[in-house]
């Protein structure tokens, strides 16, 4: 009996949400976005860049962002999410596998995403080097997004050797 052929592309999936906190700048999808409360966090709490990170590291059997950069690491305190994600790529390089594609929607009240979607989308697609595909919806006031207590991301990513 030979052994099983998997095929060299694979799906994975990343979730991530952070509370809103006044006393922080926001950064998301790489941007930062002046006048909107951040996202609390050990790091600048850049919800997309998160769950892009597990994503990509799940599709590959990688583990997940606690494992990559961990979340109490003085290293780590206020760094930017972005550089989170280079260092997912570059796992995912050493093991063979680089991204096809990503696509992220933002579940939360604010910010209003649709007026900078194209910028956010460029920026996060030149970062991933792959097309990402960002989208945005609310919960119609329910739960913690919709009571305007944070936000969530969540992202799928595919890959391939």
């Amino acid at each position: 009996m030979s052994e099983p052929v998997f095929p060299e592309i694979r799906v994975g999936n990343g979730f991530d949400v952070h509370a809103y906190d006044a006393d922080s700048p926001l950064r998301l999808a790489g941007i930062d976005w002046p006048g909107e409360p951040g996202l609390s966090g050990h790091s600048d709490g850049d919800a997309v860049c998160h769950a892009i990170v597990d994503a990509l590291l799940s599709a590959a059997g990688l583990g997940d962002i606690g494992g990559l950069v961990g979340v109490d690491l003085p290293d780590t305190a206020d760094a930017a999410s972005t550089g989170f994600v280079q260092l997912a790529l570059a796992k995912l390089a050493a093991a063979g596998w680089r991204p096809v594609n990503v696509t992220v929607q933002v579940v939360g009240n604010r910010p209003k995403f649709s007026p900078r979607r194209e910028e956010a989308q460029r920026v996060m697609t030149e970062l991933v080097g792959a097309p990402v595909s960002l989208s945005a919806t609310t919960t119609d006031r329910l739960g913690f997004t919709g009571r305007g207590e944070g936000l969530a991301a969540i992202a799928t990513a595919l890959i391939m050797r």
